[in-house]
């Protein structure tokens, strides 16, 4: 996909605030159902409860691997939305700290980006279910941003 092409699909899905098109460019946002609420300014990004996400049946909870790859993409679509990002940024460090466990419930993930140079993004993601001052999981990232 065309840098202008890119471009116009952000474009038209912040001015239909509809996601859907963005969503569907990444296979794995689709497989496990990423959606994006916006609010305001910010994003907000909704990872629905899903059986095939549980990794612990007994509690039920979602698998690590799924919190993980939920704010991993939910940061790479953030910087794509909002940072100007020329085409989706590849992932270079990812660190994660979880916090308490992910039941079988909506989660929802915010990103704040720390710093954006020419090069490479640093963003912050905070995952959480029923409190956002209750985290389940924060996680560092780090992106390369300019063109491949």
């Amino acid at each position: 996909m065309s840098h202008l092409d890119l471009d116009a699909l952000v474009s038209g899905a912040h001015a239909n605030n509809d996601y859907d098109a963005l969503l569907n460019m990444v296979p794995y946002a689709r497989l496990i159902g990423i959606e994006c609420l916006r609010l305001g300014d910010e994003m907000v990004f909704r990872l629905p409860k899903n059986q095939d996400n549980i990794g612990n049946p007994t509690l039920p909870a979602i698998h690590g691997g799924v919190i993980a790859g939920f704010m991993e993409h939910a940061a790479m679509l953030h910087l794509l939305m909002f940072m100007g990002a020329p085409h989706l940024p590849k992932i270079i460090d990812f660190s994660i700290d979880y916090l308490r466990a992910g039941h079988y419930r909506d989660t929802f993930a915010a990103c704040q980006v720390w710093r954006q140079g020419r090069r490479v993004a640093n963003v912050a993601v905070t995952a959480w279910q029923t409190n956002q001052a209750e985290p389940i999981a924060t996680a560092r990232c780090h992106f390369k941003v300019n063109e491949p």
